[in-house]
């Protein structure tokens, strides 16, 4: 029984071993999980707070761009209106003029309002009483008009207007019968992107782009020149569909390979605007925290990991040292076979199982002979000899799983044969009988004695009547004149060889 209690703490070590690692390693895949995941949370976190903050400066800008054109327009439209008034063909140009720009938006960058007939001649120019002669018929604002009736309030692409670089924003003059009778012209100066960008706290690489419905540029910052005025629409590589009206989107945008987060603001409005972020400012924070959080992770999964495994290594040298110290305990030093205490708790566990299983349990008790006369007369060293010799010729014949074979004490042996009928057990007690005679035919000649006993356990026994019926047969055999095997099945003896 020492012996099982000593096979399962060992076990007990090695499945504490096992579980000390996978506990170890679940562990820090928990941990890593949390982290990565908590990591992830901060990203969206850091991505929804610059999306919102883009939303509200796209927000921002739009709404001034919008109320600017909207004021401008509402000159350009009061001008329309009463350009078809039949009242004013008679009145002079100061009075017309008072009448037709009295309420104009007037400001800063915006361009004074201009009237060409439905020739594209110059007609009217609020800047002056006697404008000089000017023919526009070619230019987009007056194509459009003239072909299009519906086209309303048409913003033109950035161009060169009267001296400065400007967007001129138009509508047609439409007679009483819907005949084209011209257009009424005006322009926001470019200054007027400039100072309103010029008023915001940009990082360096955001972007701001203001476009026509078209996609095509209208300004931008940082200004381009040779961006200013081109058309999206034209490039295959990027579509309208990666950034719908109060959308956002992250990655590289048309214009240049920089990715950014974009975010578009414009309704009903002509224009609409994008503000974009260079992913590498928004997450840059992100990225520091994420280095120093990785960092300390990494650190404390190889502390974790190598303490594991340290301790995975100490408890298995335990484990091995107990296994030593329990071979050594259970094996007989100068033999190399299982001393009497190993032999005690395998027959004790085999009895059992013989019991429960039906099985019948065969033992061999032997016995060299004349062994004390031979100690006497060759020393004690011949006779460590003999005993070496004889545990190597049983241990040629014992070789089945749950055999055992030990040295039961001094100069018998004992040899433990489960689930083996009286007829094999006596076969293997001739076999090891004769190797044993055939081993020491020479100038040393010793035999051996050999006791079979096979039983089934019944009630009310137990292995000790096993071990007294082999003994019985060993005394037998030694009775009989020595070298010889001896088989019992109980009290008589049934075989003898």
């Amino acid at each position: 029984m020492s012996f099982r209690r000593g096979k399962d703490a060992r076990r007990r070590w090695r499945l504490s071993a096992k579980l000390l690692i996978a506990s170890s390693v679940a562990t820090v895949i928990g941990f890593s999980a949390i982290c990565a995941s908590v990591m992830f949370d901060m990203r969206r976190g850091e991505e929804e707070l610059a999306r919102q903050t883009l939303e509200n400066l796209a927000s921002g800008i739009d709404a001034d761009i919008s109320r600017n054109i909207e004021l401008y327009d509402l000159s350009l439209r009061a001008v329309t209106s009463n350009l078809v008034m039949p009242e004013l063909n008679s009145v002079k140009k100061e009075l017309l003029h008072l009448i037709l720009f009295d309420h104009a938006a007037t400001a800063q960058h915006f361009g004074a309002i201009q009237v060409f007939d439905a020739g594209g001649n110059l007609t009217i120019d609020a800047a002056s009483l006697d404008p000089r002669p000017e023919n526009r018929s070619d230019e987009e604002y007056f194509t459009v008009h003239r072909d299009r009736p519906d086209v309303g309030l048409f913003i033109s692409r950035p161009m060169l207007h009267r001296g400065a670089y400007a967007i001129v924003l138009s509508r047609r003059v439409t007679g009483e019968d819907g005949r084209f009778l011209g257009v009424v012209v005006g322009s926001i100066r470019f200054s007027y992107f400039h100072e309103l960008f010029g008023r915001l706290n940009l990082a360096p690489g955001d972007t701001i782009t203001v476009l026509r419905h078209d996609r095509t540029i209208i300004m931008r910052t940082p200004s381009d020149l040779d961006v200013i005025g081109k058309n999206l629409a034209e490039q295959n590589t990027w579509r309208s569909e990666n950034l719908k009206d109060g959308g956002s989107f992250a990655g590289k945008g048309p214009v240049d390979a920089t990715p950014r987060l974009y975010v578009r603001r414009g309704g009903a409005s002509p224009l609409f605007v994008v503000v974009g972020k260079p992913l590498e400012n928004i997450f840059n924070l992100w990225r520091t925290e994420a280095i120093r959080i990785g960092a300390i992770m990494a650190a404390l999964i190889v502390f974790v990991l190598s303490t594991a495994l340290f301790l995975a290594r100490e408890i298995g040298r335990r484990a091995a040292a107990e296994e030593r110290l329990e071979e050594m305990a259970t094996t007989d030093a100068l033999t190399g076979l299982r001393n009497r205490r190993k032999f005690d708790a395998e027959i004790d566990v085999e009895w059992r199982r013989a019991a429960r299983q039906g099985q019948p349990v065969a033992l061999l008790m032997i016995d060299a002979d004349h062994f004390k006369a031979y100690n006497d007369t060759y020393g004690h060293q011949a006779g460590d000899q003999v005993l070496v010799g004889i545990a190597i010729c049983i241990s040629d014949a014992v070789r089945r799983a749950g055999e055992c074979a030990a040295r039961f004490g001094g100069e018998e042996f004992a040899v433990l044969l489960p689930g083996t009928s009286a007829i094999d057990a006596f076969n293997i007690a001739e076999a090891i009988r004769l190797k044993v005679k055939q081993w020491c035919e020479g100038d040393i000649t010793t035999t051996v004695s050999i006791g079979i006993a096979s039983m089934r356990p019944g009630p009310g026994q137990s292995w000790a009547d096993l071990v007294e019926a082999a003994d019985k047969a060993l005394y037998a055999a030694k009775a009989n004149g020595r070298n010889q095997s001896v088989l019992t099945s109980g009290p008589k003896f049934s075989l003898v060889a």
